[in-house]
């Protein structure tokens, strides 16, 4: 699941934006038994990687902690009108190998457009959780551990794209 800011415009000016649209994504998350295996708050838009374990369509997530986050938006900025470009996105996910570059592609992407010069200095994704550098909910720990052995196997594995800037061409059409 992916949008952005409508004429990329900066949904998220500050730590407090970032931390309310966490503390959402959290309490959704919950209440309705999604898990979130990647993700990645960006200035202007966002990325979301997301299981769904129970009953509630994982599509609902982004439509009800934006809904709730354009609100507080709207307040806080005195702006009106949209603040998405469009719909946001969803693509269902069904291949492992796709499922796990679609990982390191969310969480490298803070690189890859350039806000960070390395992917364990962009706070606002679950990286840091994936390579046990902190200690967050938002994350399948045993997921992770079922495919990366070890926290240098993930932290390789992002660093390959990374250091290349390319995925695989059967999963450009997941990121374009």
């Amino acid at each position: 699941m992916y949008n952005r800011g409508r004429s990329r415009l900066t949904i998220f000016h500050d730590h407090q934006d970032y931390l309310a649209v966490l503390a959402k994504l959290k309490e959704y998350s919950n209440k309705f038994s999604l898990t979130l295996i990647a993700y990645c708050l960006m200035p202007n838009h966002y990325h979301f990687l997301v299981r769904q374990d129970g009953e509630v369509a994982a599509r609902l997530l982004p439509q009800c902690v934006f809904n709730s986050y354009s609100k507080t938006y709207n307040n806080r900025y005195d702006h009106s009108g949209t603040l998405f470009e469009d719909q946001y996105a969803v693509e269902l996910v069904d291949k492992l190998p796709c499922l796990l570059h679609l990982c390191r592609y969310i969480h490298a992407n803070s690189v890859k457009d350039g806000v960070a010069l390395q992917v364990e200095l962009w706070p606002y994704s679950n990286y840091l959780e994936w390579i046990s550098a902190r200690n967050g909910t938002l994350i399948d720990r045993a997921f992770v551990r079922t495919h990366f052995e070890t926290d240098a196997d993930y932290i390789e594995f992002v660093t390959q794209y990374t250091r290349l800037r390319q995925l695989p061409a059967d999963l450009q059409h997941y990121v374009d």
